[in-house]
C-alpha cells in the first residue's frame, strides 16, 4: 500500500507544479474530445430526430443497426480508421494518421451511434400532439426540428454527456490512430496505460485525478443546466 500513498502524493506534486508532460496529455484529450463531440452532435442530432420522428420503410431495421453499433468494439473502430488513414489506405493522402484530428474522427464514429440512439428515443417518447400543434401553428420544418429538440433538451443533454464520457475515457482508438506520441497525440488514457506499464504510478495517478476532475466538472455543469432550464 505504500507505493499507492507515495504515488498519490507524487501525483499531487506533479499537478500543483504544472508538470508539462501531464498537462500536454490533458490538453490533447480536451481538444480531441471537443472536436469529436461537436461533430457528433452536428450529425447525430438531425439523424436521431429523423429516426425518432418520422415513419419510413426499414425504420426498425435501421434502429437495430444503430443499437448494434452501440456495442461496436473500439479496437475494431481504431483498426478500420487506421486502415483508411494509413499511407496505403484510400484516405492516406489526407495525412490524418497519428494526429489529433485522426483521433477525433475515430472518436466521432464511436460516439455517433450513442447520440443517434438516445436522441431518437427522446423524440419517440414525446407527446405526439406536439407535432400536430406545431404544424397547426404554421411551424416550418426548421422550427419543427428546433422546437422538438428543445422539448427533449434534458434527454439530449444526457445523450451528449454520455457521448462525452465515452470519448473522454477511450483508449484503443487513441492508441491505434494517434500512436501515443509524446507531446503530440498522447491523451490522458493512453498516458495512464503507458506510465502504469512503466511503473510510473505517480504520473498515472495524476492523470487519473485530472480525468476525475474533468468528469466532475462536466457533471456539475450539466446538473446546473438542468436546474436552470
Amino acid at each position: 500500500m505504500d507505493f499507492l500513498v507515495q504515488g498519490f502524493l507524487r501525483a499531487i506534486e506533479l499537478l500543483f507544479a504544472g508538470d508539462a508532460e501531464t498537462f500536454s496529455a490533458v490538453s490533447a484529450t480536451l481538444v480531441v474530445s471537443a472536436y469529436s463531440l461537436a461533430a457528433t452532435l452536428a450529425m447525430g442530432l438531425p439523424l436521431g430526430f429523423c429516426l425518432g420522428y418520422f415513419d419510413f420503410r426499414l425504420k426498425k431495421q435501421v434502429r437495430v443497426v444503430v443499437d448494434t453499433l452501440l456495442s461496436l468494439p473500439t479496437v475494431f473502430i481504431g483498426l478500420v480508421v487506421y486502415a483508411f488513414f494509413t499511407n496505403r489506405g484510400p484516405l492516406g493522402e489526407w495525412g490524418l494518421l497519428f494526429t489529433l484530428s485522426g483521433i477525433a474522427v475515430g472518436l466521432t464514429i464511436l460516439a455517433l451511434p450513442i447520440v443517434i440512439a438516445l436522441s431518437a428515443t427522446a423524440v419517440e417518447s414525446m407527446d405526439r400532439q406536439l407535432r400536430v400543434t406545431l404544424i397547426s401553428l404554421g411551424a416550418s420544418r426548421h422550427q419543427l426540428f428546433l422546437s422538438t429538440l428543445w422539448e427533449a433538451r434534458l434527454s439530449i443533454l444526457a445523450a451528449a454527456l454520455t457521448a462525452y464520457g465515452r470519448v473522454m475515457t477511450e483508449v484503443g482508438i487513441a492508441m491505434m490512430v494517434g500512436g501515443n506520441i509524446k507531446w503530440q497525440t498522447r491523451t490522458i488514457t493512453t498516458a495512464i496505460a503507458l506510465e502504469t506499464n512503466k511503473g510510473e504510478f505517480a504520473m498515472g495517478i495524476a492523470l487519473g485525478l485530472v480525468l476525475l476532475l474533468i468528469a466532475f466538472a462536466v457533471n456539475v455543469s450539466v446538473s446546473t443546466l438542468r436546474k436552470r432550464y
